[in-house]
């Protein structure tokens, strides 16, 4: 009997203390999320055993640090300095997920909240580093692209050095002043306008020229078939004519010779 009530009072404990300390002991971590577990008392980081989805079970006095490993976006909007100095405003997304492998590292250095600890102030400092090594116009039109890809290029590097993954980052909007943004599109469309009236004019100016080879083609040809017309071949060719006139039916007399040395010759007589 004493035993059977040892053991009642045991389980009563256990019960208890699962009560107290099953939340600090089972965790369960969820798809797109990876666990991280601090040792208080011998305040070691598991950086290199990353608990995985599922349950996992701790000692309760040891801490469950969960990440979300999922592809996360942050929007920042900023004001920035071109090359001469022009306050621009920028619109800029960014998309990136922790290391899977790595967020031991990652929390040891920026903590959970490394979103605003490392990836906005490093997109940040990016930005207006890149931006600081162009004009407003740059920016906004003619080397846009390749604004866009410095500054992908500087911070992946940033963040992949940091154990982060970095999906993507674009440029939304650019806003500038009302006038230096009226002066670049008046300075484009006219642009435009001027590559459009060189194309025009090199279409024109390509006609021209095949005209005259054209034109050059016919003359060489010319002068090749009168270099070609000697006297003795004319003279044969007007009594080949001739001949052939002679012998048609409707001929009746035809009188060939004229000149220092033609022959008069009189064809024909039915």
């Amino acid at each position: 009997m004493k035993k059977k009530q040892t053991a009642i009072i045991a389980a009563i404990v256990l019960v208890l203390l699962l009560i107290i300390f099953g939340g600090r002991m089972f965790h369960v971590i969820k798809p797109g999320e990876r666990g991280l577990v601090f040792r208080n008392i011998s305040g070691v980081l598991d950086k290199d055993k990353i608990r995985q989805t599922g349950l996992n079970v701790i000692a309760p006095w040891n801490n469950m640090y969960k990440y979300n490993v999922r592809e996360q976006q942050r929007d920042e909007i900023m004001d920035v300095l071109d090359k001469s100095g022009l306050s621009i405003s920028v619109d800029i997304t960014v998309r990136f997920n922790p290391l899977y492998d790595r967020i031991g590292y990652l929390h040891e250095v920026f903590g959970r909240d490394f979103a605003n600890t490392l990836i906005i102030p490093e997109v940040r400092s990016s930005v207006r580093k890149v931006m600081g090594r162009y004009t407003a116009e740059e920016i906004y039109s003619t080397k846009r692209n390749e604004v866009e890809m410095a500054i992908i290029t500087e911070t992946g590097k940033i963040l992949d050095t940091n154990n982060i993954d970095m999906r993507a980052l674009l440029i939304r909007s650019i806003n500038l002043p009302a006038e230096i943004k009226g002066a670049i599109e008046t300075k484009l469309t006219r642009e435009q306008e001027s590559l459009a009236m060189i194309f025009v004019l090199e279409k024109e100016r390509q006609e021209a020229d095949r005209k005259l080879i054209e034109a050059e083609g016919i003359a060489n040809y010319n002068r090749t078939i009168s270099a070609s017309l000697t006297d003795r071949i004319l003279t044969l060719r007007g009594i080949e004519a001739t001949s052939k006139l002679a012998e048609s039916a409707n001929s009746k007399i035809v009188v060939v010779g004229s000149g220092e040395n033609g022959l008069p010759l009189i064809l024909g007589g039915n």
